[in-house]
């Protein structure tokens, strides 16, 4: 680490503890020896900020949402559906079939056959027993394995021939088909139970007692259909799309979802087993997220703040500074840069308003859908998260310091890159040059250089280390609203140092 970015750190540190009284150049001096003092300026400028349409994000399958709500916000709905394929385990082996007690025509059945998603983080627990039907439908084909936005629709992988499993399920947030002594176990996940014990067709054309023989019958007559997940999805399973159709008030994350089948075997005496194929992350899972665009837009139109909304929903767009910054202090190091984004609370306060976005991300505008299908992690150097501070209603960038001098090196190496193959252009032909480039489509390419994105996300953090080791768009419910907007611009307070003998 050089001695300059050291200095940054312990002069950001004493910038931030002192008061703000305090004369910077008394700070340099007791930080330097007399010989070299390192002189400090502080000062502030003004960022400004506006509200952007997400229209859609990158998905996670570890952290995906099911359900349909009123958005007490926009008075819209909002639904997130999701599809699942099934992961084999590479250890399967199913009992011969001279094992199994069920049979008819000789040929082993299943007892039962289910599907479970196991739920939790409802939206609104007022919400926990109100009715909701969900759609049930059976894939033609595997969706192709990548990662996919939250506008996919997987329609065209449906199947849709007449014995296709196609059914609406009723049921609650609270699983009253499960008994409350269980419900009430320290160990009890709350889950949903959709049951696939009727009539199979496959599409082999044979019909089956239920789903489970289907997937049992496949693998006694075709073990090399069950040798991995990807071979499986092709051949047997390729998954189901999970729809809400009718009513208001669950979303809930999903924390996992199984096919699980039942059967009966005999060794000394009779007991029943079962397989378990999970939904997990190595296998292709889809989150569709439904929501008013009109209405998102009209809360992105207005002007005396902007707003953070999941899933799918707003981020706040920040310009900074960056050549105000810059201009007079050519001989400067740029030591810390601090900005605060402060939270309004709701004038209107309902048990159904949505919660408060727990983290931000920051990142260049243009490198947002970069960051996410590289599976990047903030660096803090051109991207940094913070998480809201409840006890002063804000979000705190302690110092974006390094991401400034970045965007300001980026802008200066392509003017010099212009001007190097115009060698009679000025300086400033070189900039208007740079500043007005067009794409094929008549839109500026550099429009951006100084911009930023507010992404709320979800992340997770390993034990030994202090920064996120997984950073996804956060597909939770959440909505709030930040100083900001046309008129009303975000101070920044920039610390410079320089060195005098």
């Amino acid at each position: 680490m050089s001695y300059i970015k050291y200095m940054a750190g312990v002069v950001f540190a004493a910038i931030a503890i002192s008061s703000c009284d305090e004369d910077p150049m008394s700070v340099g001096r007791t930080l330097t020896n007399e010989s070299d003092t390192l002189n400090l300026n502080k000062s502030t400028y003004f960022a400004t900020s506006q509200t952007v349409l997400a229209t859609s994000v990158l998905t996670d399958p570890q952290d995906f949402f099911f359900g349909r709500v009123n958005d007490p916000q926009t008075n819209t709905i909002v639904t997130s559906d999701f599809t699942s394929q099934f992961y084999v385990l590479p250890s399967l082996n199913i009992s011969p079939e001279s094992d199994f007690v069920h049979k008819e025509d000789g040929k082993i059945i299943a007892d039962s056959c289910d599907i479970i998603i196991y739920t939790k983080a409802p939206a609104n627990t007022l919400d926990n027993l109100t009715a909701m039907q969900m759609r049930i439908r059976e894939l033609q084909s595997p969706i192709p394995s990548k990662r996919y936005y939250s506008d996919f629709d997987p329609e065209s992988y449906v199947r849709k021939d007449n014995n296709a499993i196609d059914f609406t399920h009723t049921f609650t947030y609270t699983n009253l088909r499960d008994a409350e002594d269980d419900r009430s176990k320290s160990d009890y996940l709350n889950n949903i139970r959709i049951v696939l014990n009727k009539p199979y067709t496959g599409r082999d054309g044979v019909t089956y007692k239920n789903y489970g023989t289907y997937i049992l019958r496949q693998y006694m007559e075709h073990k090399e259909r069950f040798r991995n997940s990807s071979v499986f999805a092709r051949d047997v399973c390729p998954g189901f799309l999970f729809e809400i159709t009718d009513g208001l008030g669950f979303y809930a994350a999903m924390s996992n979802i199984g096919l699980r089948v039942f059967y009966t075997l005999k060794h000394d005496k009779e007991f029943q087993t079962s397989e378990v194929f999970a939904g997990t992350e190595e296998v292709v899972q889809t989150v569709r997220v439904t929501n008013d665009k009109t209405a998102l837009a009209k809360l992105a139109a207005e002007t005396d703040h902007t707003y953070l909304k999941t899933p799918a929903g707003l981020f706040t767009e920040v310009t900074l500074p960056v050549e105000n910054i810059w201009k007079g202090h050519d001989k400067d190091s740029l030591l810390a840069a601090k900005i605060v984004f402060q939270r309004l609370n709701n004038t209107n306060v309902s048990e159904r308003d949505l919660g408060t976005p727990t983290a931000l991300l920051m990142v260049m505008k243009d490198s947002l859908n970069a960051f996410f299908e590289r599976r990047m992690v903030p660096n803090s150097q051109t991207s940094f998260y913070t998480s809201f501070t409840s006890t002063s209603n804000i979000y705190n960038f302690v110092n974006i310091s390094t991401l400034i001098r970045k965007m300001w090196a980026n802008r200066n190496e392509a003017i010099k890159k212009i001007q190097a193959e115009h060698k009679d252009w000025t300086l400033e032909q070189a900039t208007n040059e740079w500043t007005n480039q067009k794409d094929a489509n008549g839109n500026l390419v550099n429009q951006n250089w100084n911009k930023v994105l507010l992404v709320p996300i979800s992340y997770e953090m390993s034990s030994t280390s202090t920064t996120p080791t997984r950073v996804g768009h956060d597909m939770s419910l959440t909505s709030t609203r930040l100083v900001g907007g046309k008129n009303h611009p975000i101070s920044i307070e920039v610390v410079y140092g320089r060195f005098t003998q």
